[in-house]
């Protein structure tokens, strides 16, 4: 918003500038040899006699030795080209020439501003503010190839701190100082020229909707393969639905990641110094955060492997409930009482973890026991009846029912029938109360612990006599 603001401004004032010059029709005449006169030459004839120039200013010896400078409208695809096999003091030298014709033209704008100032209003004054608007598009263009230069210059060690203050400096890409008249409509001209400059507002608007067209094409390029992604995991039968959020979030994010950082280098910034920032702020930000990434890791290890998906009861890391919520960072479950605990991932996939839920069918384990004196086949028969009877007890696999144990107290035999998942607690507790009426009605005891404690006594003392 920053680029486009001024364009909505340079236009206002632009129009403004040209309904004012449209309703004086007694200076027309005049007015249209004025506009003639004030067309801003071709930047191509700014250094025909650069040559001269050079000695004037006392830069020739930098000029001379420079084999890029020479031409300062030079392609930047060329200007890359032929600084790719320079040495570090060959770049030096180039980058040194280039910022010389950058304080050239800077040096020359300031003298223009300056004049503009101090001239009254008419022709003239017209002029003058043209030509500060062509010097600020030429300092542009030489500011675009130095900064290339400067790139070059860091990539064989260089150090460009001060150069790059410099040319952030004295550039504006064109853009006129409007501090340079206090006259609105010499400003709004001003800014009008340039708007229509090819080298200055022309240029920027490519920029922009350069900018803008990457952005949407790599929106709709996103779009595209989140979609692609997300019908490619909806084959996925084991995949979660967490999972298939994931990754299909992250192409898109991704993409349009990549797609902004080509379409900000549009706009002419270079993003070579912006990448090395986020790598750097990543590197410390990933020390600081260790704990938070491991569960980051841990997470896409879950929604990679799937030990569990949401509405899944699970024992893990020391706590029992059903899965509630699932991220990246951490698992939400809700015990059997109703707690919602928040698990770190990283404690849970560092642990065992028990799905309970994870299968359709479990073995429903449970352990019955009878007195010493009473009948075990009786007892045997019983407990096969009421297996036998119940409508939630699968015929396969077959139940286990067999004597297991002689206990301290008791006679135990264990009983294993199958059930669904969903019924287990449901057959558990009807085979409990069924067992418990069958035993009564049997005559069957169901012991409880107990312990017999006999006394011996040794060496006993002698009854007393009755005196």
């Amino acid at each position: 918003m920053s680029k486009i603001l001024p364009w909505i401004l340079l236009i206002a004032l632009g129009l403004s500038a040209s309904l004012h010059s449209q309703g004086d029709s007694s200076e027309a005449s005049t007015e249209g040899q004025g506009a003639t006169a004030a067309a801003p030459e071709k930047p191509s004839s700014e250094f025909a006699k650069l040559g001269e120039l050079s000695s004037q200013l006392g830069i020739k010896d930098l000029w001379s030795k420079s084999k890029t400078a020479k031409d300062p409208e030079i392609k930047e695809a060329e200007l890359k080209s032929q600084l790719r096999p320079l040495t570090k003091d060959e770049v030096k030298a180039e980058l040194e020439a280039w910022q010389a014709l950058v304080k050239l033209k800077a040096t020359q704008r300031a003298e223009k501003e300056s004049e503009v100032r101090q001239l009254e209003a008419g022709e003239a004054r017209k002029q003058a503010n043209s030509r500060v608007v062509e010097l600020g598009t030429i300092i542009g263009n030489l500011a675009d190839r130095m900064r290339i230069v400067i790139k070059a210059f860091r990539t064989v060690g260089g150090e460009v701190e001060g150069y790059e203050q410099y040319v952030n400096k004295v550039s504006s890409d064109g853009i006129p100082d409007i501090g340079a008249s206090d006259n609105v409509f010499d400003i709004g001209a001003a800014l009008y020229a340039w708007l229509v400059d090819p080298n200055g507002g022309i240029k920027w608007g490519l920029r922009i909707l350069s900018f803008l067209a990457v952005l949407i094409a790599f929106k709709i390029l996103a779009a595209f393969a989140a979609g692609l992604v997300r019908r490619a995991m909806g084959k996925v039968k084991k995949g979660s639905d967490l999972m298939r959020s994931f990754f299909v979030n992250t192409t898109r994010r991704l993409i349009f990641l990549i797609g902004l950082v080509i379409a900000v280098s549009q706009l002419g910034v270079d993003m070579t110094p912006v990448l090395a920032a986020i790598g750097a702020t990543g590197f410390i930000v990933g020390f600081a955060l260790q704990g938070t990434l491991s569960n980051f890791a841990a997470g896409l290890m879950i929604l990679i492997y799937r030990p569990f998906d949401v509405g899944d009861a699970v024992d893990v890391a020391g706590v029992s409930g059903a899965v509630e919520k699932l991220t990246l960072v951490s698992t939400t479950i809700k015990s059997w009482d109703n707690k919602q605990i928040i698990v770190p991932n990283n404690s849970i996939w560092g642990n065992v973890i028990t799905n309970i839920t994870g299968n359709p069918v479990r073995r429903v384990d449970m352990v019955f026991g009878i007195g010493y004196s009473d009948d075990t086949e009786k007892a045997q028969k019983v407990l096969e009846e009421i297996i036998a009877a119940h409508p939630l007890v699968l015929k396969t696999p077959e139940p286990t029912i067999k004597l297991h144990e002689l206990a301290d107290s008791s006679v135990n035999f264990v009983v294993r029938p199958w059930a669904k998942t969903s019924d287990y607690w449901a057959l558990y507790w009807d085979i409990t109360r069924s067992v418990k009426e069958r035993f009564d009605a049997e005559g069957l005891s169901i012991p409880f612990p107990q312990r017999d404690v006999h006394l011996f006594y040794e060496n006993a003392l002698p009854t007393p006599q009755a005196s």
